[in-house]
């Protein structure tokens, strides 16, 4: 057991009780732990090619998909952003104590230090569907006490903004390399949910650039279950891809 096969079974359980949504992954370790709940925990998961078709099977990372059940071009990806059923896992570049994402720029907006993807999808995601974050490096640097530039809308930050903004944000689950968190600490801030194994709370709240939220004992994250490993190893990613975002000992 890898802590890159703990991650995916994390991100796996953030979808687990969704039910049957549309699950918009966005990089390696999400589109892992989609299919993975998708073939286990939740197999009424809908899910993409990632381009425009929606998928009957649940194909190996980055294969074809066999058997296609409907039709989603780029266009109809907004509709379903405003009005429908659908449960995005971003990355992020920076995540503050409030769980406003930044994937924009690094620095002062009017004239920032590193231009980076730009806010891209992370607004009309957050106001209008569940929204959970992965963090494949667990820093201060990412873990920051205010985002230069807030992409993706925090809960406290949505309520401020009024009920159009606050009626669907949810920011449901933040997964890294160390833990899993919530939104739901005092005052809408970043908690503690668990550690994955070898890591200790400490060490997260030295890689964190805020004051983290922590009630009571942190639980460790729970490790894939056999039947989990199989799929993750023989099934879904057999060429070891995973251990690009996450080596293999980390």
């Amino acid at each position: 057991m890898t802590r890159a096969d703990v991650c995916a079974a994390a991100i796996a359980d953030a979808f687990k009780d969704d039910g049957e949504i549309f699950a918009s992954p966005m990089g390696l370790l999400p589109m892992l732990g989609v299919r993975l709940a998708r073939l286990t925990s939740n197999p009424d998961l809908v899910i993409s090619d990632g381009e425009s078709l929606f998928l009957a099977g649940t194909p190996p990372l980055f294969a074809k998909g066999d058997v296609v059940e409907g039709w989603i071009p780029f266009r109809k990806v907004f509709d379903v952003v405003a009005y429908g059923k659908r449960h995005v896992m971003m990355g992020a570049t920076q995540v503050d104590k409030h769980g406003n994402q930044n994937i924009s720029a690094i620095g002062d907006f009017a004239r920032p230090k590193r231009q980076l993807l730009g806010s891209r999808g992370a607004p009309g995601n957050t106001v209008n569907n569940r929204t959970s974050y992965w963090v494949p490096k667990h820093s201060p640097r990412v873990f920051v006490e205010a985002v230069d530039i807030v992409s993706g809308v925090g809960p406290a930050r949505a309520k401020a903004a009024g009920a159009g903004a606050a009626r669907y944000n949810d920011i449901h689950r933040i997964v890294s390399n160390l833990g899993v968190f919530d939104v739901k600490g005092p005052d809408d801030t970043v908690r503690l949910l668990s550690v994955h194994p070898g890591v200790t709370v400490d060490e997260v709240r030295g890689n964190t650039g805020f004051d983290l939220a922590v009630d009571g004992d942190v639980p460790t994250t729970r490790e894939p279950s056999m039947e989990e490993l199989i799929v993750i190893r023989e099934v879904l990613d057999p060429k070891g891809l995973r251990f690009k975002e996450v080596p293999d000992g980390a």
